[in-house]
């Protein structure tokens, strides 16, 4: 019972060290959480019954662009199967109000949304995948049983089979 008692306190001291280390951008309704590596870092590794999509992206990028109507599927088709979709936002911090947000609302993302703001990117993308170049769009995959990093663009048949991999193993 003390281990549990320890363990519902230091999750939740987790859960209560992100929110207090993001800044939060609000606008016409829409809510994206920013965060440096440190305190975004624990989305790569939690450890509950669900499979987790992670995909790196700017507004910037038209291969990252391209692909996000995939992810929406994704994350609305296998909602039931426990499957969530994680959108990373590399866009600069300048641009969250400017950009960011209206490009969500345009777009009307479901998926949860959050902005990666730690400009030394080589001190933190060995630590998401030791192969990884820094390229965007990269998407990380992972679920309690399983995990696989992709530098790459997806089409929704592409991401769909590597969605259902994971969850199959």
């Amino acid at each position: 019972m003390r281990k549990l008692i320890v363990l519902l306190v230091l999750t939740n001291f987790t859960s209560f060290a992100q929110l207090k280390n993001a800044k939060l951008y609000e606008s016409s309704g829409i809510q994206v959480k920013s965060y440096d590596f440190n305190s975004f870092e624990p989305f790569l590794k939690l450890d509950d019954d669900t499979t987790y999509v992670i995909n790196f992206w700017a507004t910037w990028c038209l291969p990252c662009v391209k692909e996000l109507p995939s992810f929406e599927q994704i994350n609305q088709k296998y909602k039931k199967d426990k499957v969530k979709v994680i959108l990373v936002s590399l866009d600069m911090s300048k641009k969250v109000e400017s950009n960011l947000i209206p490009f969500l609302l345009k777009k009307k993302m479901e998926s949860e949304v959050i902005h990666l703001d730690d400009p030394d990117a080589n001190s933190w993308i060995e630590k998401v995948d030791k192969n990884w170049s820094g390229a965007i769009p990269a998407t990380y995959i992972y679920n309690k049983k399983s995990h696989m990093f992709y530098e790459r663009s997806f089409t929704f048949e592409e991401l769909e089979k590597e969605v259902l991999s994971i969850l199959n193993k």
